[in-house]
């Protein structure tokens, strides 16, 4: 008896991922389509039976920088001795609203997002990088306040001063969503982490030059602090926009060793900052990328 012959199949090579795990922050850049859509979501969902709407990016900020004039600026005097107190101080609010915003949200989002989560998989890092984009869409209308104030005494920015912004506004970002997927993983599974994320919200304005000189920081704590102080991201980040708004405001109406920001801003504390963000934020993806599989159930 002669045998049926076989066919044969050619083999192929699959990938195969464990279930819930994708590549991290680089799975973002391969679905715009979905990212946008959340982005869209996250909008209605903050403004939904809104009058104002996104009239709010405009009001929350004013009331806040209102408040932190009057108590700051009138009552201890900080804006009699220091030349455009105003705008020294808006810059550095419209960083800290950012990083708050930002890491506030995107610490929450897998939690808010639990229902969807537990029905489909799609990349779950597009929730935090979605906060992201929520909170430049509040950021620039609050930027672009300061640039007419700023126009209105005199901007003259130089070439370095446009690119601080520009280093600040990544510092700030990439910080913020890195502690975001930080606290966002630690948050499906010790729901305590809220609270912390409230603590540090809370008290950020205030380990940051935003309200106050740095240099009353370097006259009062000793020596090591003041070097921690300055390892701050964030706080880089507020002198780089003291730096690129408020500094060309002032220059000559005062000495430059006292109204100038950092010493070695540029040449140490910045590379720094760029590499303690980008640092923390890769800490942050493979943190969440290790412990995705298992939101679905923990959710």
């Amino acid at each position: 008896m002669s045998s049926s012959p076989q066919s044969t199949v050619p083999a192929t090579h699959l990938e195969f991922h464990a279930p819930g795990q994708g590549r991290g922050l680089r799975d973002v850049f391969a679905n715009q389509f979905l990212l946008k859509r959340i982005v869209d979501k996250e909008i209605q969902v903050r403004y939904r039976a809104s009058v104002l709407g996104l009239v709010w990016s405009y009001i929350k900020p004013a009331i806040q920088f209102a408040v932190y004039f009057v108590a700051m600026g009138v009552f201890l005097g900080l804006n009699k001795g220091l030349p455009n107190y105003a705008i020294y101080m808006f810059s550095g609010i419209v960083v800290m609203n950012l990083f708050t915003e930002v890491f506030g949200n995107s610490a929450r989002i897998i939690v808010g997002n639990g229902d969807l989560i537990k029905k489909i998989y799609l990349p779950r890092e597009l929730f935090p990088v979605s906060s992201l984009w929520v909170a430049w869409i509040h950021f620039f209308p609050q930027v672009a306040i300061l640039l007419v104030v700023d126009l209105i005494v005199g901007w003259h920015p130089t070439l370095m001063q446009l690119v601080a912004f520009v280093v600040g506004f990544v510092i700030v970002s990439v910080f913020a969503l890195a502690l975001g997927l930080v606290f966002g993983t630690a948050n499906v599974f010790f729901r305590d982490s809220e609270n912390f994320v409230d603590l540090i919200n809370m008290v950020v304005t205030w380990l940051s030059p935003v309200l106050y000189m740095w240099v009353l920081v370097a006259n009062t704590l000793p020596h090591w602090a003041v070097t921690l102080y300055k390892f701050n991201p964030l706080t880089t980040a507020v002198e780089l926009f003291h730096d690129a708004f408020w500094a060309s405001t002032v220059n000559g109406e005062i000495p430059y060793e006292v109204w100038h920001v950092m010493p070695h801003l540029f040449s140490s504390w910045t590379p720094i900052a760029l590499v303690l963000s980008f640092g923390t934020l890769l800490v942050g993806d493979l943190l969440f990328r290790h412990f995705e599989g298992k939101f679905a159930q923990e959710l």
